[in-house]
């Protein structure tokens, strides 16, 4: 999280990735507005340009090619990125409810979420059909069927409106890439193409000839069921494939918020301000604009961008809005699947060649606005007058949070005192995750752990950082008891310092009740930045696993990928991919405790991998038991995208002093991108245990059954202090 010097006293959240919203968090980041902290929520790490659907259905771009990254979009706006689906609004509490439970204080509100062509009305749809809206899911699902499409492939699309035209023509050009004969037939209810002037509308009929794709108007379809459309009055017709784009429909959620709607869409004036209640803007498909009706386009959400960032930080600071007055005509080009393309504006309309030539140039330039981000704000300067190793010391990147800022192992090694010998109580082996403490018959384990933020998202750091301390506890081999926090908050009006801890301490009590423990307190602080940390106790009812006990033979076992540094490193810098990310996140949220259970009673060392990376840990539990170990790379599992970032020299902080550390004790494979990434400090990583090969089979069947995945990296051997890689 970016220190700041300001205050946050207003919170402004966008629901939505839209269009609108996309360019608000570029000028956001280009232009940020000191005391506001900027939110954006939306169910998925990036965003589908509309524009582009149609030629990545006919397969003239790559899915990445019309994703908008709502996750580097996010970091260069220095916003908190939210990760769900939103559901509803409580105006009179000013909270926004999150799929999953979650909610979420707001100042101030701006929607952005689109339409959907999903047909809940129409039975079977929900089942047996699939909405070309909200397009993420559709994508996928489309290229999942043309591996498996048959010859002939017979396609149903239900809407015969300007996209259900694009998409029909669309899917016609892409099976006949791939060698098969497409049977397209188009339903509409009414009559086709309405909403285009008539010239357009007969240009594109008889393209849709052209292609034998068939359009039925005037028919009703009364049921989907599996790969079949009834038809009233008409047999059953069957199809491989049954798509949605009928006409724009609202969410469904928005009729429950109380704002006034029109036909589901929210009612905003001039200003882009809800007509009933000003802390909340609208744009895009889901707005319907009371001073000027338009039909749904692309053009209006773009447009309004500049309009809606101006009013949201006017808002924030008590001044005057902007009105929007959305254009009456707009060129359009209706993509036809074969690089051609139909272009129209009031009642004129062409068709030539070169039209998607031009069509794909303003897409790629729309794109490139949101690809191709100003060059990040470099680091500040320290003054003309300055001690000597300042430059050195601040490093060429950003500081790392999480593990990345940790200590390096060589400094800890020759600070830390020697265990306390005067006390028969405390038991403490060489580099255990825990100590233990003997109470009377009882044995309970005592661990802490603190974390510099990386992520925005204080609930979601809370919830990361909780993990990564209980990592401590299970690899011992313990039950979670309970939980001291200890929270610096960056600086807030008392407001949102009570909104932010409320927020931090939920998602903390969450995780450490799921684990069998409570929070009994802690310690809150306001400071520079957003740090948290955990003192956690665990009880032991037969032994602690610490890191001694390994023997030659053992099997290794890892139960999480590795390279967190790499890709936390490279996304602090707006470098990572957004679904990397979003990846990433899943496994930094993932408990252990399960995982720690099927373990336990076999491991004969176990710990958790964190800041020392996979080596370290590996090297301590080698030292700790006077054993060696050999791991094979190419069985270590990776997070995705971390080995491309790595070739490409990103590197965590904690990176360098842990190489240098541990090279001395490692043979063979120690270059390349692969073998960095075992000195990667790791955060909230998996459990690393020894335990007998005889083992293996009960434990993998364990972590199968409970949704885990155990991977074998290598064994141990009698090579004492030595860590082969091969």
């Amino acid at each position: 999280m970016t220190p700041t010097a300001w205050p946050v006293t207003r919170e402004i959240v966008l629901v939505g990735g839209g269009h609108s919203h996309a360019l608000v968090a570029r000028m956001w980041g280009m232009q940020p507005l000191a005391g506001a902290r900027l939110t954006l929520v939306s169910p998925n790490p990036t965003a589908a340009y509309s524009g582009m659907l149609p030629g990545a259905i006919a397969g003239h771009y790559q899915q990445d090619e019309i994703e908008i990254d709502l996750v580097r979009l996010a970091r260069f706006a220095n916003a908190r990125l939210i990760l769900a689906p939103a559901i509803g609004i409580d105006r009179a509490e000013k909270r926004l409810h999150l799929a999953g439970g979650r909610s979420i204080s707001y100042d101030i509100m701006s929607i952005d979420i689109g339409i959907t062509t999903d047909m809940p009305a129409l039975a079977g749809f929900a089942d047996h059909a699939l909405p070309v809206k909200p397009l993420e899911g559709f994508a996928a699902a489309w290229e999942g069927f043309l591996n498996q499409a048959p010859n002939p492939a017979r396609i149903a699309l239900i809407g015969g409106g300007i996209a259900g035209g694009e998409v029909a023509m669309a899917v016609a050009h892409r099976l006949r890439a791939t060698g098969r004969k497409p049977e397209v037939t188009i339903f509409e209810r009414a009559q086709a193409l309405q909403e285009l002037p008539s010239r357009a509308a007969r240009l594109l009929r008889q393209d849709l000839r052209t292609q034998n794709i068939t359009l039925r108007e005037g028919v009703e379809i009364t049921e989907i069921t599996a790969q079949m459309i009834h038809l009233r009055d008409e047999p059953p017709l069957p199809f491989d494939l049954i798509l949605g784009a009928a006409g724009a429909r609202a969410h469904p959620w928005l009729a429950q918020t109380g704002l006034a709607l029109n036909d589901g869409f929210i009612r905003v004036g001039a200003d882009l301000r809800s007509v009933t209640d000003p802390d909340i803007f609208a744009t895009g498909d889901c707005a319907h604009f009371d001073h000027a009706p338009r039909s749904k386009a692309g053009v209006y959400a773009v447009r309004a961008a500049k309009p809606l960032f101006h009013n949201l930080r006017a808002a924030a600071m008590g001044r005057s809005l902007r009105t929007y007055q959305p254009q009456r005509h707009y060129l359009k080009l209706i993509s036809l699947g074969d690089k051609r393309a139909i272009a129209t504006r009031g009642r004129v309309a062409a068709s030539f060649p070169f039209l998607w030539t031009w069509k794909d140039q303003i897409d790629r330039k729309f794109m490139q606005q949101l690809t191709q981000l100003p060059e990040m704000a470099a680091r500040p300067q320290p003054p003309q007058d300055h001690a000597l190793g300042i430059i050195e010391a601040m490093g060429p990147k950003p500081q790392c949070g999480g593990c990345g800022a940790k200590l390096g192992q060589a400094a800890l090694e020759a600070a830390l005192p020697p265990p306390p010998t005067h006390r028969k109580d405390i038991e403490i082996g060489r580099g255990d995750d825990a100590a233990v403490l003997h109470m009377g018959g009882a044995r309970q384990v005592i661990s802490t752990d603190h974390l510099r933020a990386f992520c925005n998202d204080p609930a979601v750091m809370a919830r990361i950082t909780a993990i990564h301390a209980l990592g401590d506890i299970w690899a011992m081999g313990a039950a979670p008891q309970s939980a001291l926090a200890m929270i610096t908050l960056p600086p807030l009006s008392e407001p949102l310092q009570s909104a932010w801890l409320t927020e931090i301490m939920s998602a903390a009590a969450e995780v450490m009740s799921a684990a069998g423990a409570d929070i009994i307190g802690g310690h809150s602080a306001a400071g520079a930045e957003l740090s948290i940390g955990f003192t956690v106790t665990g009880l032991v009812a037969d032994r602690a696993i610490g890191l001694t006990g390994a023997q030659a033979g053992d099997a290794l076992i890892l139960t999480k990928p590795i390279g967190t540094g790499v890709l936390l490193a490279a996304e602090m810098q707006g470098l990572a991919k957004g679904r990397d990310i979003a990846r990433l996140y899943q496994g930094l949220t993932t408990p252990q405790g399960a995982v720690a259970d099927i373990l336990a009673p076999h491991a004969c060392a176990m710990t958790d991998v964190t800041g020392f990376g996979l080596a370290g840990h590996i090297m301590n539990i080698a030292r700790a038991s006077g054993v060696g170990a050999q791991i094979w790379l190419d069985r270590i599992p990776l997070y995705q995208g971390a080995l491309h970032l790595a070739a490409a020299g990103f590197q965590s902080t904690l990176y360098p002093q842990t190489r240098a550390h541990l090279l001395g004790q490692i043979r063979g494979t120690t270059s390349g991108p692969h073998a960095d990434l075992l000195f990667d400090p790791q955060t909230a990583g998996g459990l690393l245990a020894a335990l007998p090969q005889t083992a293996l089979p009960e434990v993998q069947a364990g972590l199968q059954a409970t949704g885990h995945t155990g991977w074998v990296i290598g064994e141990i051997t009698d090579q004492t202090g030595r860590l082969e890689i091969s």
